[in-house]
């Protein structure tokens, strides 16, 4: 006896586009959403192949609405006069709470919306939104100094269990 009526696992059928690394460089993110976004046939045509850059988007409320801004989802090869504009402002399909929630905290806190991903969900195209203030050049070079200093741990660390210390 097949469950055929049970829910399918999020994770599975999670099927990764692009990332924006640099955004977890350039910002301290402290929250992060995921949220669905309109698309006309050849975006997403587009975005099958992968064609798509997510390094100086970042979204926006502007009438109860959130706005994905400056991503840029290449021409599709095959479209015609019906393809779409690369950087054109995208809606986002959030609930009104969600957006009331994110508006108080960049209001109040001078935080940003920056697109951290774009992946297919069942066929779905979802962007992870993440909630993040600027970092400063010192924060960034912290962060790399830590990255490095934990990196040189674990490689001391590696040794020493291979028994190659010197």
């Amino acid at each position: 006896m097949s469950n055929k009526s049970a829910k399918p696992d999020r994770t599975a059928g999670r099927t990764l586009i692009v990332s924006n690394r640099k955004a977890r460089h350039d910002y301290e993110i402290v929250d992060t959403l995921e949220a669905g976004i309109s698309l006309t046939g050849t975006e997403v045509k587009s975005l099958r192949d992968r064609h798509a850059n997510l390094i100086d988007g970042f979204a926006t409320i502007s009438d109860d609405e959130v706005w994905l801004r400056n991503v840029h989802i290449a021409e599709y090869v095959q479209g015609t006069w019906t393809n779409h504009a690369p950087r054109r402002a995208r809606k986002l399909l959030l609930h009104r709470a969600q957006i009331e929630k994110w508006g108080a905290k960049i209001r109040e806190g001078g935080y940003t919306m920056v697109p951290l991903s774009l992946y297919f969900v069942d066929g779905r195209v979802k962007v992870e939104l993440g909630l993040g203030r600027g970092k400063k050049l010192y924060d960034k070079r912290q962060a790399i100094a830590k990255r490095d200093s934990e990196r040189e741990v674990s490689r001391y660390l590696g040794r020493r269990a291979k028994g190659r210390v010197e």
